[in-house]
């Protein structure tokens, strides 16, 4: 039906639907609230997509149009009325101080001025052109004069408003958005995982992951990624007149537009550096991936005194965090055991500061994992390092490998004991069987030790190592038949050392049952677990004669984990091993009471992974003590435990001031509940 026969009602609710969900895609996409549910989002997209239909009325700001514009053959040149320059870079607060006092002396002034501080996105720049408050034109910054018309790519992303909000400000005749589309870092490994899948090369980064998406001929395809946006300024503006950075950023929120909430003010340089200080600390618990922070002059009048030099405007500064990737040669690919026998490939390089460490060490994880990125020594591989996670080889940069390097072979024996790898059916680690190897007893004697099982004070690496080399120590029951007399003789030793150590073993005798559990090096069973089983069964004899079914009804306790279990009480060898502890008078403790913790009444919000648990294994342990998991961010929230990769539950989280722990603090809290 022609849009001439539609009746005014039919108009008017066309209206009003493209306004409702203009607002909703505001608060689900922006604000990160909705208010309605996903299913009444979709009925009233589908009456306007109807109505729109059936009388014509489809028009190119309408939220029907986010996807539905046909391939192109190539971009078309965009100009950009004025230029997006590039910034320049500052690597040291010493180059961020100097910044700071050529502006007073461009200025000829002593007094501090305001900045606004913003966080700098690791992703590609775009413009936003709106015309009387409707999205007309959207492109690539480029050479920073020209870019590519990329206006159906940017449409598909939800977090950019086709038409402007104007309840709180009137749209102005000309509005040009500067911004930063991005992807968040567990987005982007669900995207690279499924292109691995279908046999297609994973990207490099978020931010390339970025730009291809957002120069895909086929806006079909960009509307498949994840990709969202930050605004942070504008370019030339027509009907509306801004006094200062922040302004102009509060206006854009108003307008519907995304901005970082993130963003500080702070006058003086020392606030500066000291914002920079703050968020480089908190870099690793975002959800996405930023380079440092973006210092700029607020007042916008002396933004116009200081001008631009030829590729960059004077009055703002880009001072970046230390790197948290780098270049170096693979020299070598050693492998190792760990206490269960899992053997580690692992690349020895030449030393390379990532992230402010010098690092000479990253894993590769597997035999799968060396085979899928081809890593052969000689090779000059991007290695990156996330907080304090082991540095991991990204790629292989193949233009530079060796014509004589040759691909990786995984051991056919332990380099240990020499005893025959075994790989079990649908596991991707390799493993020596040999439970006498002296690689993995030293591991799982140094487990046993450790500050979160039996907590023996003293019993290091070196001693561990010591003590297994001499033979004094086989299986770490031997550990409770040592003498003063036997560690004296022993290299770092003397009488007041070896007294310190038997104090200390003996202390160990008694400690709470999930210490016991988690010492014992159950696979699959690390410290949370312990603490849901020891919880739940209250006495190691329980545990011990618990059924596989039994094992199942404990909270946080799966197939696998049940099946490892019942395995390890069932083995002759660990039966011997568990009556050797006892009859050396190693006995455990009940566990206390569960209305003494802490953690009783508080709700937790989990986003991101967590280095030393499973999810399963958080939530049983916060549920072990009293505590709730819910899956949203709301007021109501008492903690949000940030991991690596969080997603947007992180930036909602800091919206409503929810205390945010990393995955260290939440393990103090879980020992001040233990």
């Amino acid at each position: 039906m022609a849009e001439e026969h539609s009746s005014p009602q039919v108009v008017s609710r066309v209206a009003e639907l493209r306004e409702q969900l203009n607002y909703h895609n505001y608060r689900y996409y922006v604000l990160d609230d909705p208010v309605i549910s996903d299913a009444e989002f979709d009925r009233l997209m589908a009456e306007l997509t109807r109505l729109e239909e059936d009388y014509g009325l489809a028009s190119p700001d309408s939220p029907t149009q986010r996807v539905g514009a046909q391939p192109l053959d190539k971009f078309e040149t965009v100009l950009h009325r004025q230029p997006m320059l590039s910034l320049e870079n500052a690597f040291s607060e010493a180059e961020a101080r100097e910044f700071d006092d050529r502006l007073k002396r461009f200025l000829r002034i002593t007094e501090e001025f305001p900045y606004v501080l913003e966080p700098k996105m690791d992703g590609c720049a775009v413009e936003l052109v709106y015309e009387n408050g409707r999205l007309t034109t959207g492109s690539t910054r480029g050479d920073g004069y020209r870019g590519e018309n990329v206006t159906q790519n940017l449409k598909t992303i939800h977090s950019i408003p086709l038409s402007l909000l104007t309840e709180v400000a009137p749209a102005p005749e000309l509005l040009e958005v500067r911004g930063e589309a991005y992807m968040d870092l567990a987005e982007f490994k669900q995207l690279n995982e499924a292109r691995l899948a279908r046999g297609e090369s994973a990207f490099a980064n978020p931010r390339n992951a970025a730009a291809g998406s957002l120069r895909q001929l086929d806006p079909r395809i960009t509307a498949a990624r994840p990709l969202k946006i930050y605004c942070y300024g504008v370019g030339e503006v027509r009907g509306r007149n801004f006094d200062t950075q922040w302004e102009v950023l509060q206006t854009l929120k108003q307008w519907g537009l995304r901005v970082n909430p993130l963003i500080a003010r702070g006058r003086g340089i020392d606030a500066a550096i000291a914002y920079h200080r703050d968020l480089e600390h908190r870099r690793h618990g975002l959800p996405y991936e930023i380079d440092g922070i973006v210092i700029k002059v607020d007042p916008l009048v002396l933004q116009e005194r200081l001008g631009a030099k030829s590729r960059s405007p004077r009055w703002s500064l880009a001072y970046k965090f230390a790197a948290t990737q780098a270049t170096t040669k693979v020299l070598a690919i050693e492998v190792n055991v760990g206490r269960t026998g899992a053997v580690t490939p692992m690349a020895v390089m030449e030393p390379v500061e990532v992230g402010g460490v010098t690092v000479s060490r990253a894993t590769l994880h597997n035999e799968d994992e060396v085979a899928k990125k081809d890593v052969r020594v000689g090779d000059t591989v991007l290695v990156q390092r996330a907080g304090d996670v082991i540095p991991e080889v990204v790629k292989v940069i193949l233009e530079e490998r060796p014509p004589d390097a040759q691909p990786f072979k995984m051991p056919v024996h332990c380099p240990v004991c020499d005893s025959l790898l075994v790989r079990p059916p649908g596991e991707k680690v390799t493993r020596c069987p040999n439970p006498d190897c002296v690689a993995s007893l030293t591991r799982g004697i140094q487990h046993f030790a450790g500050k979160r099982a039996m907590d023996i004070d003293g019993l290091g690496e070196k001693i561990v190592q010591q003590l297994v080399e001499v033979g004094l120590v086989k299986e770490v029951s031997d550990l409770y038949r040592l003498t003063e007399d036997d560690l004296i003789p022993l290299e770092r030793f003397a009488e007041k050392s070896a007294q310190n150590i038997i104090s200390a073993i003996k202390a160990s005798k008694a400690v709470p049952l999930w210490r016991l559990i988690n010492a014992l090096g159950i696979r699959y069973v690390g410290e949370a677990t312990a603490q849901v089983l020891a919880r739940h069964f209250q006495t190691p004899d329980a545990l011990r004669e618990a059924s596989k079914e039994d094992l199942l009804h404990v909270e946080g306790v799966g197939a696998q984990v049940a099946s490892s279990i019942r395995d390890f009480f069932q083995s002759e060898r660990h039966q011997a091993l568990i009556k050797k502890l006892q009859d050396n008078g190693v006995r455990s403790l009940p566990p206390e009471p569960q209305a003494a913790s802490p953690l009783a009444g508080k709700t937790f919000v989990f986003t991101g992974g967590l280095a030393d648990l499973s999810r399963g294994e958080a939530k049983a342990l916060v549920a072990a003590r009293g505590g709730k998991v819910t899956s949203s961010v709301s007021a109501k929230t008492d903690y949000v435990v940030a991991g690596s990769d969080p997603g947007s539950k992180l930036a909602k989280a800091r919206e409503l001031e929810v205390t945010v722990l990393n995955e260290a603090e939440f393990g103090e809290l879980l020992k001040r509940s233990t």
